[in-house]
């Protein structure tokens, strides 16, 4: 019988990672081997194994040791530990964000039902924070405690008009108006002003505070200016729209390569010629888009029945998909993706608002130690006494500011870190003449190509099936 002390010459004691787990390996074979589970156990103990210990299996190696002469068998098993599930916000309205219209086989589309509006009245519920779910520590067979990663307070992200109840566990709208997301999926309630008819001489331009409706078409040389939403109920042509939140326009644009369609988030729309549109997030079209300068923060979706792009420069920060892309003819046709300037525009501006904001903190929290030195000596006068309510206050607001400040940054930092999802798919043909470039890589097209994804790997564009 060998006795504990003797056990290292004929086993070994290995850990996974996280010492959740410990293995008994046999290093000799011996067939005359034999020891009492009760050693073996102090041979574990020896080894620093204090939890988890599977008898069973101790019992079965010291009175059948040639069954695991062989294997690497589990002789103490922890508990993993379970990570927490991050709280969210969930909306108390369906705000249609990826709504799309009614396609027909012909690529015709129905836009009768497009322009719906979320309104809501003053006092009215519109989000709710859900609470993160705890996470539970793991054990190792060590004893010792493996952390787990907690869930992650949900956090409001907030807008004009809308108010957060006393425990910031709910928002409600300030105003009647109409509930709109804008940059950074900020949560805002604007009013609604309609415009039954055209923009044109009538009207005028358009330059309002909240959410803009118009039931018309908007003409060559007119503007429109919105902190809200846009929504035309029929076509633009070669003028300037401004949106702090999303454009949907049921028609199309013909913008004669005149004015600008620019949305704080989305832009969505029938067809594009000859036009410039620029979105923070996404650029959606069901038909075509033609000797266009289109440029998303993120996507740019044409793959409708047409779903056609041709001529033109089309910009994204990760994704271009289309039915197809070029003609025939090779006209020249450029898709650029993983290019995302207002991305690094914005971490710039935030690390500037953040450097700010720190300076700030810093004054106050030097007002308020002296303030708080006079209030232990008892010399704080009653104007003081507001001043240092006030200055609490201010801390309370720089925290919750810097806090949003830091993890904005984190996020666009990993979005410009992930070069892996930038792609162009192609769902039907690519034809010669069209240029595909990705970050600083460039890659001509010179015969036509069937349902392809272009992607960055190992230093150049490559081509792998569209799936």
């Amino acid at each position: 019988m060998i006795g504990q002390h003797a056990l290292n010459q004929y086993v070994s004691i290995t850990f996974s990672e996280d010492k959740g787990i410990a293995y008994l390996e046999f290093t000799k074979k011996d067939e005359d081997f034999s020891c009492s589970a009760e050693d073996l156990e102090g041979f574990l103990n020896g080894h620093d194994i204090r939890f988890g210990i599977q008898h069973d299996i101790v019992k079965r190696i010291s009175s059948n040791p040639e069954e695991y002469f062989f294997s690497r068998v589990p002789v103490a098993i922890g508990y993993e530990p379970v990570h927490g599930v991050d709280g969210r916000v969930v909306m108390a309205m369906d705000l249609d964000e990826d709504r799309k219209p009614l396609e027909r086989e012909d690529g015709k589309v129905d836009y009768k039902d497009l322009v719906r509006l979320n309104n809501v009245l003053k006092g009215q519920l519109i989000c709710e924070a859900i609470p993160p779910v705890p996470g539970q520590k793991g054990k190792a067979v060590t004893g010792e405690e493996i952390p787990c990663r907690p869930g992650r307070e949900a956090r409001f992200k907030i807008g004009k008009n809308v108010l957060l109840d006393q425990g910031e566990t709910a928002m409600y709208a300030a105003i009647d108006g109409l509930v709109t997301l804008t940059d950074n999926g900020k949560i805002n309630v604007f009013p609604v002003y309609e415009v039954n008819g055209d923009v044109d001489y009538s009207t005028g331009n358009i330059d309002f505070v909240g959410t803009v409706v118009i039931r018309g078409n908007v003409l060559t040389g007119f503007s429109v200016k919105s902190a809200g939403d846009i929504r035309i109920v029929g076509g633009v042509e070669g003028a300037e729209l401004t949106a702090g939140g999303s454009v949907e326009i049921t028609g199309g644009i013909i913008g004669y390569n005149k004015g600008l369609i620019s949305a704080g988030k989305n832009v969505k729309v029938s067809f594009i010629q000859d036009g410039n549109v620029l979105a923070a997030e996404d650029v959606i079209v069901s038909q075509s888009i033609m000797h266009s300068n289109i440029r998303a923060g993120r996507d740019v979706l044409c793959n409708g029945t047409k779903g056609l792009i041709v001529g033109g420069i089309v910009q994204a920060g990760e994704r271009v998909v289309a039915r197809t892309i070029g003609n025939t003819m090779s006209t020249a046709t450029a898709i650029e993706v993983g290019v995302v300037p207002e991305l690094r525009n914005e971490i710039n501006e935030l690390r500037q608002e953040l450097r700010q904001l720190l300076e700030n903190e810093d004054k106050t929290n030097k007002a308020l130690y002296l303030l708080n030195q006079l209030a232990n000596n008892g010399q704080l006068s009653s104007d003081k006494v507001a001043l240092r309510v006030k200055l609490n206050a201010t801390k309370q607001a720089h925290i919750r500011d810097e806090k949003r400040i830091k993890e904005r940054v984190l996020e666009i930092e990993k979005m410009l870190e992930d070069t892996a999802r930038a792609r162009v798919e192609v769902v039907k043909t690519i034809y010669g003449g069209s240029k595909i470039v990705i970050g600083r890589y460039t890659r001509f097209v010179k015969d036509p190509t069937e349902r392809v994804v272009f992607h960055y790997s190992d230093g150049d564009i490559t081509l792998a099936p569209y799936i």
